[in-house]
Order: structure tokens, then sequence, then C-alpha cells
């Protein structure tokens, strides 16, 4: 029973300490704070127990530098709690963004964005792309100081065309700086060619100029496609060479 008054209890009301944080007295989806290295940061957490039992809680901080004023913290039946907390940002930060969360109990958690002062850097790599299993794997890493929202665009060249192409499109997926995640873009068998050397190319970009690309090769068909490949693209040098000198021949009858 504790479980579900804890739930119902916990709706996150979250009640700035100061105007400087911008935000409406109440519900708010995350808390977000922001300053330059070697500052203090305040703001409160709003807990609320409409239960008829007092009801304790310890807080946890996934997010940096977070200190609360007290902790735990018992509620009063039918009552809200307010605790003050600190975000102590040390003066070597790094600037850029830092995310992560305060934790009531085992069932609430409420989202931090955490944004030092500072130059800001938008860098992403691709890396380690391969294609395998009816799709296209890969990994996205975000090298720079902000939060990145990845966009990404495919394409598939083969030695007789072009095999694939996706526009881009936003991935559903926010990247916290140093973060690196492991993606698939689904390939299915049947849109695959048979017989064919297929280069595939992805380009991911993000806001504040950042930009990425990768490429990876793989052969399509049985053993023997690499030589009715490299076979097919033999005859059309041969058949290009005699045009060439056939035409050689005729300007040279001309003269």
């Amino acid at each position: 029973m504790r479980a579900l008054v804890v739930a119902a209890a916990l709706a996150a009301v979250l009640v700035p300490a100061t105007p400087a944080t911008g935000y409406a007295a109440e519900g708010r989806p995350y808390i977000y704070l922001e300053g330059p290295p070697g500052t203090v940061l305040q703001d409160t957490l709003s807990l609320t127990n409409p239960g008829r039992r007092p009801l304790t809680l310890r807080l946890r901080a996934t997010a940096p530098w977070v200190a609360f004023a007290a902790n735990p913290v018992t509620v009063p039946p039918r009552t809200r709690a307010e605790v003050p907390f600190s975000v102590t940002v040390p003066p070597d930060a790094p600037p850029g963004d830092h995310t992560g969360a305060l934790l009531a109990g085992d069932d609430v958690t409420v989202p931090v964005r955490l944004r030092v002062g500072g130059p800001r850097l938008a860098a992403l790599t691709v890396e380690d792309v391969r294609i395998t299993g009816g799709a296209i794997h890969y990994t996205l890493v975000n090298r720079g100081n902000t939060v990145l929202v990845p966009r990404l665009a495919v394409r598939a060249d083969g030695l007789f065309g072009e095999v694939l192409r996706r526009a881009e499109r936003p991935l559903r997926l926010e990247l916290r700086p140093g973060r690196r995640v492991e993606l698939t873009e689904p390939w299915a068998d049947r849109d695959r060619p048979a017989l064919d050397r297929v280069t595939v190319r992805l380009d991911a970009t993000a806001a504040g100029g950042a930009r990425a690309a990768a490429e990876a090769a793989r052969t399509f068909g049985t053993w023997w496609a690499g030589g009715a490949s490299a076979a097919a693209m033999a005859v059309a040098g041969a058949v290009t060479w005699r045009i060439r000198r056939r035409g050689r021949g005729a300007r040279g009858a001309e003269t």
C-alpha cells in the first residue's frame, strides 16, 4: 500500500526558490538550472502526501553537485513539504550540459538539466558501421559538451546505381555529452539486392553545426558474386575501349 501512496503523492511539484530559474511555480516537467563555474544554484522540490499516514522519503540525486537541505524528509498526512536543494558548480567544471535526476523514494524521478556557462561545442561521430542480420548497425557518439538530438540520413549505392535512400529524419534520442549509443537501421532482405557490391553511407547531424558521416561496404550474393561483378565491369570496360578505338580509327581515316 505504501508504494501506491508514494506514487500518488509525488507528482513532483517543483517550486523555484528564485526568479532566476524562469519557471512557473508548479507543473514543470523537469528542473533546469544554468550558471557559470564556481556558482551555487538553488531550487526547491515540493512533495505532497495525500494519504492518512506520515510518509518518510530518502532523497537521492544522480545529477552532479546536488545537496539537499534535509534528508530524509517526513511529509505529514495531507501536507506538502518543500525541500530546498542547491547545486554547487565547481570552479573547474567543464562548460556545457549536464543531466541527471532527483529521486524521492523508489517511485519518483525528476529529471534535472544543468547548463554550465562557457564555450559550447556540438560534436558528433558515427562509428562501427556494419551490415549484418537484415539491418545496418552503427554507433553514435557525442564528442562535445552539449546535449544533442541527432538526425540521420541513409544512402546505399551499388555498382549499377542507387540501392537505398532514406531522407534525413530525427532520431528519438537525446544524446548527452560523452554518451555513446548503439543503433540499428532496418534493411529487410526483400529490399536488398540479390547480387551487388553495395556501399552504405550514414550522415548524422544535430543542432549547433554537428555533422558526421561514415560508410561500410558489403557484397550481396553467393561466393561467385565478386567474380560476376568483376566480369561485368570488365565487359563494360572492353566495350568502352573498342568504341574509343574505333572513333580514333575513323578520325584517322578522315585525315
